[in-house]
């Protein structure tokens, strides 16, 4: 036999769970949200100290990757943390609309990061390789396009640097 207490119990349940369906329903999903930025300089520095973090860190890892001192499923999924921090810092860019002197500035770093993101990805293809002992030439190949990518990274932080408004 039910008790009058579990039936209030499980009735006060289901609306909760009625009101909020319907409150998921009548708030609109199609938002478009934006992230605030009143410090344009801090902002980019602050992102440019972060990139540094990144680039460094995962420098060091790929190293251990060839030492040897750390497997290419770990180094694999660091890449993979690394990927996701960049993607995270590169969303932050497209939703802060800067002012018109500082847009030019912006989009070089968030091209950088761009790179930067590919060049993790190609290392994430040297780990592959490194597992599948794959011939000297292929691994050369993306050693070199590895190199290509995080120099132009570098470039486009430079060129972002150059367009910051006086």
């Amino acid at each position: 036999m039910t008790s009058k207490k579990g039936i209030a119990v499980t009735v006060i349940i289901l609306a909760v769970i009625t009101g909020a369906s319907f409150v998921f329903w009548i708030v609109p999903q199609d938002s478009e949200s934006t992230f605030v930025v009143s410090d344009y300089e801090g902002y980019i520095d602050g992102v440019k100290n972060i990139h540094e973090v990144l680039q460094e860190s995962i420098n060091i890892e790929y190293q251990n990757l060839h030492n040897g001192d750390i497997s290419t499923s770990d180094y694999i999924s660091v890449a993979d943390i690394t990927s996701s921090q960049v993607t995270a810092q590169i969303s932050e860019f497209v939703t802060s609309k800067p002012p018109q002197e500082w847009q030019e500035s912006y989009i070089g770093y968030m091209e950088a990061l761009k790179k930067f993101n590919e060049y993790i990805v190609e290392t994430k293809v040297a780990a592959n390789l490194i597992e599948k002992e794959s011939f000297e030439e292929e691994m050369a190949e993306t050693i070199q396009k590895i190199e290509s990518l995080k120099e132009e990274s570098k470039q486009l932080v430079k060129k972002s640097d150059e367009l910051r408004p006086n």
